[in-house]
């Protein structure tokens, strides 16, 4: 049987709840990306479980949870961008002149991860966490980075409204030397 979004129960969490979810997301996050020939898996949990400790203090951070009944089945999560973050450092091409100001901190929301269990993708549940989170959002834009080298992941990003910006050098600690960086507009155009 295949579920339908309707199945799926959507919430909105603040940081505090997010903290005390940090072992349930991180065992979504493991399963949704499961075993990857060459990668450590280890190595890959352990700086999601850094990144998203460090993302619960962030201005505006919040946390959407799917669920099926009891289990967690899917997360993303966000916060506002502040000017000091300089999150579009070493942007190539380089951005139109005013694209890095955030104009008080709250021009642009950060989609830092979303992930769906390998037994749930493919349902929409991704989608209808980027729809329910974002759909929430005050920001004028929201800006996301992916593996400059997934492809799919582009793609199914393009389909849902982002467009590539450009590539920007990874961060000291971080899991890839390069990241492709997507932006779009809000609020969300109606699907319907």
């Amino acid at each position: 049987m295949v579920l339908g979004v309707t199945d799926v129960t959507y919430s909105r969490l603040n940081a505090d709840a997010a903290a005390a979810l940090m072992d349930q997301l991180c065992e979504v996050y493991a399963d949704a990306y499961g075993e990857v020939p060459g990668e450590d898996t280890n190595v890959k949990a352990d700086a999601f479980r850094d990144r998203a400790t460090g993302a619960l203090g962030a201005r505006n951070f919040e946390l959407v949870t799917a669920r099926v009944g009891d289990e967690l089945v899917g997360f993303v999560f966000g916060y506002s961008l502040r000017q000091e973050r300089d999150w579009f450092a070493g942007l190539d091409p380089a951005p139109e002149p005013g694209f890095t100001d955030e104009r008080g901190g709250e021009r642009t929301v950060v989609l830092a991860e979303i992930e769906v269990r390998k037994g749930w993708q493919g349902k929409g549940i991704g989608r209808g966490l980027h729809d329910t989170f974002l759909g929430g959002r005050r920001e004028e834009r929201a800006t996301l980075t992916a593996n400059p080298a997934a492809t799919a992941t582009h793609a199914l990003y393009a389909g849902w409204g982002w467009q590539r910006v450009g590539t920007i050098p990874g961060r000291p600690g971080a899991y890839y030397r390069e990241y492709a960086m997507f932006v779009r507009p809000l609020p969300l155009a109606d699907r319907s």
